[in-house]
């Protein structure tokens, strides 16, 4: 398995093109339609990587990377902004927020799954499935 993801965005088309991107890569994905609702799973599907949209209902993505960060859990959590805000001043309060990458949608897929393989850890293979040499 290369990791697991838990991709949130309020907009369920994005969210399931986030979603079969990574599943196709191999990512073990699960879904969240705003900050709340992430920040409620996130203890639970204990994801390596964190895909948020800024522009949420009820907690945006910079709050949401906000009380990630300042959680002890979830502190070294990889975050992985995408939203279609793209000015210097969303960079600037992602960076703030202790974002670790940032895509501007539309984003370009390939992009995408460079960015999140390139921050997610890669898990080793179960013990029983590890053949060493005799």
């Amino acid at each position: 398995m290369a990791g697991r993801v838990l991709v949130v965005d309020d907009d369920e088309v994005i969210r399931r093109l986030i979603a079969v991107n990574l599943q196709l890569e191999g990512f073990e994905v699960t879904t969240a339609v705003d900050g709340e609702d992430a920040l409620g799973m996130v203890h639970e599907v204990r994801p390596d990587l964190v895909t948020l949209d800024v522009v949420m209902p009820r907690l945006d993505g910079i709050r949401t990377a906000t009380r990630l960060r300042a959680d002890p859990r979830t502190r070294g959590l990889k975050i992985v902004m995408i939203s279609a805000c793209a000015q210097s001043s969303d960079l600037a309060r992602a960076r703030e927020a202790g974002v670790d990458a940032y895509l501007t949608k539309p984003f370009d897929p390939d992009r995408l799954l460079a960015v999140v393989r390139g921050l997610a850890i890669v898990r080793p293979a179960p013990e029983a499935d590890v053949h060493t040499p005799e």
